[in-house]
């Protein structure tokens, strides 16, 4: 963290007895809690995790909060990102998530970034915080902010979450370890579901958003023991705890002593990720190496309207399919298995693949190309883009 202001602002009446409970605690107190007041915060995300981290860190006094998100409120957000409510579906999340933050504390300066944090305005928007806290849910954007925190010199305090299971950890804190040095490269691109494909148990970023809430009061406070060098780990199933031990990575390549990223880069390019602008992908098999096309629902829909009958192939898991199915599936096989049942898809008809939302029935769409089918389809927006463009009667999930 930046060194401490040499002047802290002073608590009212009003702030006092707000935070009465706060400053009877011997660790806290009066300074304690002007350093609170005169700390700022920037949270990258207002999902699951940064919804109960920012609540109690305005709750807490936490003077300024910076809020960084460019979508809108989904209904299916409101199962875990507990600062939305139902009358915000469609609308703005920071400013959603701004109206809470009034409501439950009015001393509390928020400022809010409604576009996507990118390498071109990462540094200006971070520069002003003292904490930032990453409370995103994908790779390329954890990677920006890990770089710009180690470029500023920020704290990055960092949380993740997958299904029943979530980590924790402090990055870039007096000498420790960065995101960098436990996970020196991405992963491939789509080997790790979204929460969107693969769950979330609704509770879960409540306990790991307060868990990041809480290093970024200690570190504020300069009190206890951080995450910093440790990395946390938490299973909602078994309901336990366990933690890694994590070193700094000497030949890191942005926080070791021969950095070689001394600049933020492009963080789609470096984590396989088609960037927002690159358009439309091709439709027809001959303009892609891929050994399959890819078709929008409207285009899917168009074709077999004109008397198209592919062969249809549910890449989901039963469970999904349970929740909604399209009426001319012809066969349900989770897209890991597909491989096992090639002898029930034939090599004499169009092949039609769909999941959820694509990403899935793309890697089905390969391994059939890969073992010789010849007019692979991949519907491009799954069978949500389905329920969205084409057919609004299906419930989508």
């Amino acid at each position: 963290m930046n060194a401490p202001k040499t002047e802290l602002p002073e608590l009212n009446n009003e702030e006092i007895g707000r935070y009465s409970r706060h400053l009877i605690l011997p660790n806290v107190g009066m300074e304690g809690q002007r350093k609170l007041k005169g700390a700022s915060v920037l949270c990258v995300g207002t999902g699951g995790l940064g919804s109960p981290l920012a609540l109690y860190l305005a709750a807490a006094g936490v003077g300024r909060i910076g809020l960084v998100d460019f979508d809108v409120v989904d209904a299916s957000n409101l199962q875990r990102q507990i600062i939305h409510g139902t009358s915000w579906v469609g609308k703005s999340k920071v400013e959603s998530a701004k109206a809470r933050i009034a409501d439950l504390n009015p001393n509390v300066q928020v400022d809010v970034y409604e576009e996507p944090l990118t390498s071109d305005n990462a540094l200006a928007i971070v520069e002003p915080y003292d904490v930032i806290v990453d409370g995103t849910d994908n790779f390329p954007t954890r990677y920006l902010v890990n770089d710009a925190c180690v470029l500023l010199g920020k704290p990055n305090v960092y949380g993740s979450i997958f299904r029943f299971e979530g980590q924790a950890s402090v990055f870039n804190h007096e000498g420790g370890p960065c995101y960098r040095c436990l996970y020196e490269e991405p992963p491939p691109p789509g080997l790790v579901p979204s929460c969107a494909e693969g769950g979330v148990l609704g509770i879960l970023p409540g306990i790991i958003g307060v868990i990041q809430a809480t290093e970024i009061v200690k570190i504020i406070l300069g009190v206890g023991e951080t995450l910093s060098g440790r990395l946390m780990l938490y299973d909602a199933l078994g309901m336990n705890f366990r933690q890694l031990k994590l070193r700094k990575n000497p030949k890191c390549v942005i926080c070791g002593p021969n950095p070689t990223v001394t600049e933020l880069i492009d963080y789609n390019q470096f984590c396989g990720v088609p960037s927002m602008d690159e358009g439309a992908r091709p439709t027809d098999v001959s303009q892609t190496d891929e050994g399959f096309a890819r078709l929008s629902v409207k285009d899917i829909k168009a074709k077999l309207d004109a008397g198209w009958a592919p062969f249809v192939l549910d890449v989901r898991k039963p469970h999904e399919a349970d929740i909604v199915k399209l009426d001319f599936a012809d066969l349900l096989v989770a897209h890991e298995d597909v491989a096992a049942h090639l002898a029930e898809i034939p090599k004499d008809r169009d092949i039609l693949v769909h999941c959820k939302m694509g990403g899935r029935s793309a890697k089905a769409s390969k391994v059939l190309a890969d073992a010789g089918y010849g007019s692979v389809t991949n519907m491009e927006g799954g069978i949500t883009g389905w329920a969205n463009e084409i057919d609004p009667s299906l419930p989508t999930y």
